[in-house]
């Protein structure tokens, strides 16, 4: 059982949920909201490498916002918290993204978040894709 307050708990799940939001509305400048200044994000499993830092990720999402592949809508889900060390708290939640063409993914986030002085912000994520097995 972690050791964590039911008001930490929501703020957690509500910094992870703000993703779908800002990523929709193509509000970067509100990255900081969730994201810690020294941010790791792991993009590897599409190709994107590793990002580090809230500026290179502000950079690559003005970037990449008009790519006709990126979603319309992003939307997390099935949020848990799994393991805790202190001010940091390890979350697994699952993202289903809807494209401009009907089409639909999902991925797995997993996620360390750290309390900062402003609140809990995620200082790693690393993002899976869910992809259907390819058959022979």
């Amino acid at each position: 059982m972690l050791d964590i307050t039911a008001a930490d708990r929501i703020a957690i799940h509500e910094t992870i949920a703000l993703h779908g939001h800002v990523a929709d509305d193509r509000d970067w400048d509100r990255w900081s909201e969730l994201f810690s200044d020294d941010v790791v994000l792991d993009l590897e499993d599409f190709g994107l490498g590793t990002t580090n830092g809230i500026a290179a990720l502000r950079k690559l999402s003005r970037d990449n916002q008009d790519d006709p592949a990126q979603p319309l809508g992003h939307h997390v889900t099935n949020i848990v918290l799994v393991a805790q060390d202190g001010d940091r708290v390890r979350a697994r939640s699952k993202g289903l993204a809807v494209n401009a063409d009907g089409t639909s993914g999902t991925v797995v986030y997993e996620d360390t978040l750290r309390r900062e002085p402003q609140g809990w912000r995620i200082c790693h994520r690393k993002i899976l894709a869910r992809r259907a097995p390819v058959r022979a």
